[in-house]
């Protein structure tokens, strides 16, 4: 479908990214109760969130094909789609086989929605001009905390009740995403749609013949991993923590997520300021220090309350380094298809391209651009799932006899994105307006 507006695209993103937020921060907040209802120990729930993450690998796969044919807005509605399916299956569950089976669908629809909210915001931020990426982020943070405060407040209820949060993915699969990026009509002769040799292939070079620079963006998927490393662990693991180490009332066990959310979204609305302001590099280095003074919080904490302030400031910490990561990343695969690195020459190559009749208020970038840079994206994803491997895996492994152990471990990775940070820098976008 076509949009009239860029503003609508926008809000269309960032309910997506709500949506995603609201549903993960909704299931692994109930985690313990899932722990407690089905008899499992922390091994066993490794296990699954384990085959949770590789599936979300192979949905980020399909969303990689797939976009370039259909478009990463017929994606994205096919991962809240099933997201609609999945979170009754696991929440409302009569045997274990039919949990596990709604945690194998989420999976994929997880790795569909990741992919595709990105791959739709890193457009956005490319028409725009302008940081997108963390604001766009700083909507699911605030998804996680609606899902946080209703968890709090509906702690007492059965876990049943978690199966109405699908209400959101429902809703947001009918909004006015951005249209696919190539329109066979629109593509002006001689130019490549990407279908056969674009991004995604396995040759390495981009629809435009030009090789897409792997070695910066892998610098950027590392940091991306330590990140989704460390949050994964606060998030899947955050609640169980609070409740097997420090026997947490139960109802409170949330408030490891709810306030590790609170500081991300402040940090994340502020950081096009912050970033224009102090740099990419300074902020990433920054964070990563404070971020490892509040794991080692967390793990050396001596009581539950202690071990909230911990993750507090861990949300402020490493708030920005999913957005910028992206950003990064976006940047750069652009960056080699021919356009400058300012996303705003795209609009040149547009008019070339016979594609300004698209109709979007800033113009739409180049059709060849846009393929690339979604199936970079969505490979880029890929590092996403090795993160969370290891955040809700690892961890789990690490801290099977004490989780204080599983928390150490990324207290001392996160400073991995110390030296990582000028990766991130690359092209770095200006505010414009």
């Amino acid at each position: 479908m076509r949009t009239s507006s860029l503003t609508g695209a926008r809000i269309a993103v960032a309910a997506a990214f709500f949506a995603q937020g609201f549903v993960f921060i909704s299931l692994t907040t109930r985690l313990p109760r899932f722990l407690e209802r089905w008899g499992l120990d922390e091994v066993t729930l490794s296990l699954l969130l384990l085959m949770m993450v590789l599936l979300a690998g192979v949905g980020s796969l399909v969303a990689e094909r797939a976009a370039r044919r259909t478009g990463s807005a017929a994606m994205l509605r096919l991962g809240l789609a099933l997201m609609v399916v999945a979170v009754p299956a696991l929440t409302l569950a009569p045997a274990i086989g039919f949990f596990v089976g709604g945690l194998a669908v989420y999976g994929i629809a997880l790795g569909l929605v990741d992919a595709t909210s990105n791959m739709q915001a890193v457009d956005l931020e490319h028409r725009y001009g302008r940081p997108i990426l963390p604001s766009s982020h700083g909507y699911w943070t605030i998804g996680g905390i609606l899902a946080t405060v209703l968890v709090l407040a509906t702690g007492h209820l059965a876990p049943e009740i978690g199966a109405f949060v699908v209400v959101v993915p429902l809703v947001v699969a009918f909004a006015p995403f951005l249209p696919r990026a190539v329109e066979a009509q629109l593509i002006a002769p001689g130019v490549s749609t990407g279908s056969t040799s674009g991004a995604g292939s396995t040759s390495g070079a981009g629809s435009d013949g030009a090789p897409i620079p792997w070695r910066p963006i892998w610098l950027v998927g590392v940091g991306l991993v330590v990140f989704y490393m460390v949050d994964t662990t606060a998030a899947a693991w955050g609640p169980a923590y609070l409740s097997l180490t420090f026997d947490a009332p139960g109802n409170l066990v949330a408030l490891a997520t709810f306030p590790y959310l609170v500081t991300s979204i402040v940090v994340r609305l502020a950081g096009g300021y912050l970033v224009t302001r102090f740099g990419v590099a300074t902020v990433l280095r920054a964070g990563a220090v404070v971020a490892c003074a509040s794991l080692a919080l967390v793990a050396l904490a001596p009581s539950w309350q202690v071990a909230v302030a911990g993750f507090t400031v861990l949300g402020a910490a490493v708030a920005l380094v999913a957005p910028l990561s992206f950003s990064a990343a976006g940047r750069i695969a652009a960056g080699t298809a021919g356009t400058a690195a300012d996303p705003l020459a795209g609009r040149e190559a547009s008019a070339v391209a016979g594609s300004a009749a698209d109709g979007a208020a800033e113009g739409p970038a180049p059709a060849t651009d846009r393929a690339r840079t979604d199936a970079v994206i969505a490979r880029f994803n890929q590092f996403n799932y090795v993160g969370a491997l290891l955040g809700s895996v690892l961890t789990g492994f690490v801290g099977a006899e004490n989780l204080r152990f599983g928390f150490a471990l990324p207290a001392v990775l996160v400073l991995a994105l110390v030296p990582l940070a000028p990766a991130f820098a690359r092209g770095t976008l200006g505010r414009r307006r």
